[in-house]
């Protein structure tokens, strides 16, 4: 009996990959391997950028630290820092200091290491479910359903996809307000930039890998509501992540739609930084995340 076929990916607008075979692929990028009881390793995928995109690294650390806590505890937490740029060519490893198991919270710290030098750290801290005060910020008003906004692969086959065009998308993004790169970019904006966003497939029922995924598209847009507040030119910028930290306020699915609005409260120094919140498409408020970055301009303009 002959081998069932292999079925051929499912192609976005602009014919690059897409759908669920792309995202078991993120799932598996996200499946680290043990090394020993505090230690795993991960590989950064085939197609790649020059090097290893952060979400990805902060994604894996993550992994590495939740599974060295008991599953009834989840994450509320993550403080981390991007010290060095990665390699995609090699593997990471991941070194876990298990630092405090309490009652209540479990604390961990993970550095991830390439050729013997940290390029990455993460602090985490994980709770049991506990009572107490609920408030939250309520959803934007007068978003559109993500159904009546373009998704990337549609941007990226009419020539405005950014850098995120020609590489496979494990996620359905959809950007509701123009970004600094596009061509309808009307100009310096004080508003936020807004996008849907959910895993393009199903996901296993693990919070943790929702979480992670979660961590790892959380990176993409970020620092670009640094570059939407200002009049300059969208090439021969530099930008790198500096360091990033999440706040997870309630449970949810990453293969679910979420709105995603980031706004930059602040620039100087060559720095920029980005404030983002994300709300379920029922309008819970269930993440804040903020990000430091790098933003160097042609020529040192301000």
């Amino acid at each position: 009996m002959s081998a069932d076929p292999v079925p051929a990916p499912e192609l976005a607008a602009d014919g690059e990959p897409r759908g669920q075979a792309v995202l078991d692929d993120l799932v598996a990028l996200l499946d680290l391997e043990r090394l020993e009881d505090n230690l795993f390793r991960g590989v950064s995928p085939p197609v790649s950028l020059p090097r290893v995109f952060g979400g990805q690294v902060a994604g894996q650390a993550l992994v590495a630290a939740g599974r060295t806590v008991p599953a009834d505890r989840h994450v509320h937490s993550l403080h981390a820092y991007f010290i060095r740029p990665g390699d995609p060519s090699i593997p990471i490893v991941y070194e876990t200091e298990r630092v405090r198991d309490g009652r209540s919270f479990t604390t961990r710290r993970v550095l991830a290491i390439q050729r013997g030098e940290a390029i990455f750290s993460l602090s985490a801290s994980f709770q049991l479910p506990q009572a107490g005060l609920e408030h939250a910020e309520p959803m934007p008003a007068g978003v559109p359903d993500p159904q009546r906004v373009d998704d990337l692969g549609t941007r990226a086959a009419r020539g405005d996809g950014g850098w995120m065009a020609g590489l496979p998308r494990p996620l359905d993004i959809r950007l509701i307000d123009e970004p600094s790169w596009s061509q309808d970019h009307a100009g310096p904006s004080d508003e936020p930039m807004r996008l849907w966003l959910r895993a393009d497939g199903a996901l296993p029922d693990d919070p943790l890998l929702h979480v992670c995924l979660l961590t790892y598209a959380s990176d993409l847009t970020l620092l670009g509501s640094v570059v939407a507040r200002h009049d300059v030119p969208r090439t021969g910028l530099q930008m790198a992540s500096l360091d990033h930290a999440m706040w997870f306020h309630g449970p949810f699915r990453a293969d679910e739609w979420l709105l995603y609005s980031c706004f930059s409260p602040a620039a100087s120094g060559g720095r920029g930084l980005g404030a983002g919140k994300f709300f379920t498409a029922d309008g819970r408020h269930v993440v804040t995340t903020m990000q430091e970055g790098l933003v160097r301009v042609p020529g040192g303009r301000s």
